[in-house]
Order: structure tokens, then sequence, then C-alpha cells
């Protein structure tokens, strides 16, 4: 190692002698992997843009932040936050909040006009993308930051794929999800609506060098339930659809005053909730499962049942028709068998309901892949390589037509990742993603070393007028609030330059580099005796065996 300064000995100085010949292993700074950062599906460095967000530089926080995720407003709305769930700051009091932190910084970028940083020369490649939800918006966003021109075509009149037609407004107003997609068009992302792909070859003969396919799951699951003529039996996508096409709420679906939905995944509990915004005096949720194994995300079904949404576990729907009192539906009980498998008990309730709503699921609509030689298909998804290539070159595919974890999370990393491939295919390369860092585990810190400081709680919507208005239920922080939960982030597997190891060590041999340089060793005089990892906060300091 090169001396970063040089160090005139008086005869007879203990510095002299080489204290650090005896050693047998050494300490070395590493820089270990966030376990915020290995958990985002849309592949955000967390970390980064938080050391920003608590210096108070929001904007820099932000600009960090779109690197990798040009929906930040939405993603702090709608992410089902996997990256608090590894938090190591859980094992000091509570995680991180840091949904609400980008949520913050994604308000502020549109409250002060903040724009992405200039794209890379134009390199006179075009690439069509079909589809306009996150999936399509992420990829045409990263491509043109590459100096590539992203044309999306959409099908339908508006942009924004299911964020639009399937997140109702309590969750993503409009204005955010419209002011999102604005900024990307603004930089130069072009969408043309109204324009329906029914053959991918066909597109890109219109002089496209590649094309990514992020066309959404806006086809509904059916399931065969016999119904007589009084029963109105719609599905989920379509509800959810008829409330972005509504101009009031009087043009709204007509649910009626009770309501039965089939199913246990979010677009269940979307469509209950919003049958109570809608004035249905009764939402009852039927599952064929228990509650542990209902795929909706837990916070959901608790904000559900807050609004007064009813579930009836273990309960499957065996018919829909005419009742003493009008509609009904015939419900059979369910038993878990010894295996944990529900098995149908030859019990039934009768449930009155005026509408019933099957949300069983989405499929994509893939009949435009028909024709396309190498195309892959199973279980109705595309199969696609690590770089979300399909079997036919320079065709690339994510989000629901690719995935069976259907998020805007996922979606938005899926566009990030096909982009990347796509740019290192037309320049004839072969994509490679970096390789993975160690994980910052908790037992490789000193939680200790971290005061109690609990999470910040978000203010929400009173009960009253969730079950009446279409009002964002969730709100957002204040900078003050914001500031305060950036810096409750432990910098987990990197040096931030806390001074611990330049304190504890016995030998002086830790040398500060100047602020942002963090340390060195001196090796002449460091005896290994691992103090200095011992006492690291954040776990940037290991020890390796000395070479002989």
């Amino acid at each position: 190692m090169d001396k970063p300064f040089a160090i005139t000995l008086n005869p007879g100085s203990s510095l002299a002698n080489h204290t650090g010949s005896w050693r047998t292993e050494r300490p070395e700074y590493v820089d270990r992997l966030p376990p915020c950062n290995a958990t985002c599906p849309a592949g955000e460095n967390i970390q980064a843009w938080l050391f920003h967000a608590e210096s108070g530089d929001y904007e820099k926080a932000w600009q960090s932040l779109v690197e990798n995720n040009p929906l930040p407003a939405i993603m702090g709305r709608v992410c089902y936050h996997p990256c608090e769930g590894a938090c190591n700051r859980q094992h000091v009091d509570s995680a991180v909040g840091i949904n609400s932190v980008e949520r913050f910084l994604g308000d502020e970028a549109h409250k002060h006009g903040w724009k992405f940083a200039a794209p890379a020369p134009a390199t006179g490649k075009r690439v069509l993308v079909v589809g306009s939800g996150p999936a399509g918006l992420s990829a045409a966003y990263h491509l043109t930051r590459m100096g590539h021109k992203a044309v999306i075509y959409e099908a339908g009149l508006l942009a924004g794929g299911m964020m639009r037609f399937g997140i109702p407004k309590y969750r993503l107003p409009r204005e955010v999800l419209d002011a999102e997609i604005r900024r990307l068009v603004d930089y130069g992302v072009e969408i043309q609506l109204r324009t329906k792909v029914t053959s991918v070859l066909d597109a890109m003969k219109d002089g496209f060098d590649a094309v990514f396919l992020g066309v959404g799951a806006h086809i509904a699951k059916r399931a065969y339930i016999p119904a007589g003529d009084a029963a109105k039996v719609l599905d989920a996508v379509a509800v959810l659809r008829g409330m972005e096409g509504a101009q009031s709420d009087e043009m709204a679906p007509m649910l009626g005053r009770k309501v039965v939905v089939y199913g246990g995944g979010n677009t269940a509990i979307d469509v209950a909730r919003t049958a109570k915004r809608l004035g249905a005096e009764e939402a009852i949720i039927v599952y064929r499962r228990t509650r542990d194994k209902m795929p909706a995300h837990d916070f959901e079904v608790e904000e559900a049942l807050q609004e007064g949404i009813s579930i009836k576990w273990l309960s499957t729907i065996k018919e829909a028709g005419m009742g003493e009192g009008g509609g009904d539906i015939m419900v059979e009980k369910m038993a878990l068998d010894d295996k944990g498998f529900p098995q149908p008990t030859g019990e039934f309730e009768r449930i009155e309901a005026d509408s019933v709503v099957l949300a069983l699921g989405q499929d994509a609509d893939l009949s435009l892949l028909e024709n396309v030689p190498g195309l892959v298909v199973e279980g109705g998804m595309i199969q696609v390589d690590r770089g979300m290539m399909t079997g036919h070159p320079g065709v690339f595919a994510g989000g629901d037509m690719a995935g069976n974890e259907r998020t805007v999370t996922v979606a938005v990393g899926h566009g990030k990742k096909a982009a990347r491939a796509i740019d290192a295919w037309l320049r004839g390369e072969a994509y490679a993603p970096a390789p993975k860092p160690e994980i910052a585990t908790v037992d490789k810190m000193n939680s200790w070393y971290y005061s109690d400081a609990p999470k910040t709680v978000r203010p929400v919507l009173d009960i009253i007028r969730r079950q009446s208005t279409f009002e964002e239920v969730l709100g957002g922080l204040d900078e003050t609030n914001a500031l305060f939960e950036a810096r409750r982030c432990m910098s987990c597997g990197n040096c931030f330059e806390c001074d611990n190891c330049y304190g504890v060590c016995p030998d002086n041999a830790v040398i500060k580099l100047g602020p942002g340089k963090r340390f060195q060793f001196n090796l002449d005089y460091c005896k290994g005796c691992g103090m200095c990892a011992a006492e690291c906060p954040c776990g940037a300091i290991r020890m390796v065996a000395e070479e002989n």
C-alpha cells in the first residue's frame, strides 16, 4: 500500500519499529450491500438517496433516486415496500420509513419543477415500447436517458396502464400519475395513444431497432358460477376501469347496496373499498383460504377492515341467483385438511347480494405475439432470459407479461433491466448484470450504537371520509418529518465516517483522508487487534488473514 504521508523518525523513536509485522490478521474497509437495496424490486440505491436526504439536499436525493426509478411520487404511494421489511433498523426500534421519504421526494420534485438529468447524446436508434404502464414508462425513460429514441404505442385513450385502470384514486391520485407521465413526455419519451399493436413483427417494421413489450394484465380471469336472471355478476377489472371512465360518482358503476367480492388479492380489496365509497351498505369479500394465505398485502387488508369491509374466510361461492328477498349468493364453508388445503364441507349459507364482483386475477393479452418465432409462453407469461429478452432476437418483455409478481415496483424494475439489456444488444454486446456484493446483515453490525428514534407515523384520513369519498387515505411527511426519517438510516455496510475506528485504534494506525474520502489503515503499525472491526457500527470493516 502506498503511504499517504512521510514520517521523519527521531533516533530511538518507537515509530522506527514497524509493529505491523506482528500481525496475523489485517483489517480492510468494505462496501456491503444494504438489505434495503438488495430487496428493492426496482433496484433503487436507497441508501444513497437517503444519505442526501438526511443532509437536507432533497433535490440531489431525488436525482439519485430517479437514476433507477422515474416514478417516485407514484412508488411512494403504491409500493408495498419490501425494503422496510428487510431494514436492519427494525432490530433497534422500527424500520426506516423509506416509502414515506420516497413519496416526499417525489412530491417535492413536482412542487419545485425538478428536471431529470440531461440524456446521453442521441444514438440514432429507435425502440418501440408497447404499453404505457409502469414497465413501459420505466423502459422508455431509461432508453431515453441512454440516448435512444423511445416511442410508446398505447392502445387506450390515456397513459398509465394498470396504474390508472387498476389502482383506485384513494391510493393514487390522478394528478400525481399525470404529473409523473408529463415529466417523462417533457424529457423526450413519445407516447402515441389509441395505437393498438396487433402484430409485434409488423409494428417493428415502422423503423424500430428493438421492441419492449410491457402490456398489462387487463383481462379478468373468470370462474363458472351458476347464476340466475336476477344475479348481477361483474369482473373487478371492468369495475375499476369503469371508475376511471366516470366523470362523477353518479356515472360510476352501479353495484347496489350489498356487494360481494370473490377473491383474495389486492384487486379484491380495492373493489370492496371502492364499493363502500360508492355507497354500498355492505361490502363482503369471500375468500376460500385463511388470512395468512391471502395474497393481498396485510396492511391493505387491515385498512379494509377499518373501513367496515367484511371478509368471510374459508368460503367459496357456489351459485348466484334469486332468493326470497331478491338477489343472493350461496356460499359453501371450507375446512383445512391435514395438509392445510381448503376442502368443501357441505355446509351452505345464503348471503343477500345486489352484485357479485369476481376478482380472481388477470391475464395479459398475448395475441400480438402470434407468428413470432422463438417465443416461449408458459402459464400465460412470456419466458425471458436474465436480460428480459424473449426467444426472438430484439424482442424484450417485462411487467405483467413476464412475471408472477404483478406490482408497480416489479414492473419498474423490469423496465430498467430491459432497457439496459436493449442498450447492450443495440451495441452488439452481451448484457451482463453487475455482481452483487455481500449483504450487510444485522449480525455484521453493532446496532447498539444507534439510539432509539421511533418511526414517524404518517397521517391517515379519518374513517368517515374514507368510507364516503375518494380522497387519498394515506398522507405524506412534511420537510421536518422527512428529514428526521431519513436520518434514522444506519448506513448498513458502508462507512459514514463516524470516526469510531479512528478513536478506538490503540496504535493510531487509522488515517483520516478528509471529508467524503473515508479512512485508510497504516499497515506499518496496525497490529491486527480487530478493535476497529469490532466497534464499527455499520459493519464496514472486516478482518482478513494476513498473507505470508
